[in-house]
């Protein structure tokens, strides 16, 4: 039996033009989300290799200096507007809305690791 795809684009079809353009845009699309999902991966891949442990629980900093851990997932986030390698996002330290950065791990001494660490803002991306 054939499907109602089949039905509606078979090749008797008076409609076999717009299927073809049908499938040209879901083709499209498809490379467009495959090209945005490898841009996302790579930019991922290039932070961890330049010392940022993007991907999970990150230290950042705020504009005041404040450090605190936050779920830093690239592509990803729901408490938090994206700009670029910035993220404007509240700081449980200050509780005040700020540009927040991902900070390098080498780059932290102990005790700011250890605040870094005691700070935590909520548990999703």
């Amino acid at each position: 039996m054939a499907s109602g795809r089949d039905a509606v684009c078979s090749p008797t079809s008076a409609l076999t033009a717009n299927c073809a353009t049908m499938e040209d845009a879901v083709s499209r699309t498809r490379r467009l989300l495959v090209a945005v999902l490898l841009a996302y991966l790579a930019g991922t891949v290039v932070l961890r290799r330049r010392g940022y442990s993007v991907g999970g629980n990150v230290v950042v900093r705020c504009r005041d200096g404040h450090l605190f851990t936050t779920i830093w997932i690239p592509g990803a986030s729901l408490k938090s507007l994206r700009l670029g390698w910035w993220r404007f996002q509240r700081c449980p330290v200050g509780d005040h809305w700020t540009l927040v950065h991902p900070v390098r791990e080498s780059e932290l001494t102990e005790d700011e690791r250890r605040i870094g660490a005691e700070h935590r803002d909520i548990r999703i991306p």
